[in-house]
């Protein structure tokens, strides 16, 4: 399955999760931010969301295009935050919820890119099952 969806990437992550003392009692809630990054992968997601999820093991390749400034390159590596780690996390945690593959423990193989974009800024992905002749020919 090949992705791509127009938009800024988000760059808020699940990273920025807060945490306050409600009543004695520690409440972990999403800040404001990762509240929009979710919103904005749910709604630009939603439309590719499979009939079925996925199963068996997956593999994830992903590419953040960032709309560059004027002191980056088109095509010009992201070297600056978000961090790609939390980047894909909230990436999988959006198309767990919405059905991709029944969990993201499946995801074996996950390719992440992050650059600047001067004409396409978006995310463009790709998901394969993987089999055990794939696994084969990686450790060859």
């Amino acid at each position: 399955m090949d992705i791509f969806l127009k938009l800024d990437p988000p760059t808020a992550t699940s990273q920025e999760n807060k945490t306050a003392v409600v009543n004695g009692r520690i409440m972990h809630y999403k800040s404001k931010s990762a509240q929009k990054t979710f919103a904005t992968l749910t709604a630009a997601l939603k439309p590719f969301a499979p009939a079925e999820p996925m199963e068996g093991p997956i593999r994830l390749m992903t590419v953040w295009k960032f709309p560059r400034g004027k002191s980056h390159k088109d095509g010009e590596w992201k070297t600056s935050r978000p961090d790609t780690d939390n980047l894909v996390k909230a990436l999988k945690d959006v198309m767990t919820r919405l059905g991709f593959w029944k969990d993201d423990s499946q995801l074996v193989k996950i390719e992440l890119t992050k650059a600047w974009s001067k004409e396409y800024p978006g995310l463009f992905f790709q998901i394969w099952k993987l089999t055990d002749e794939d696994y084969a020919k990686m450790i060859d």
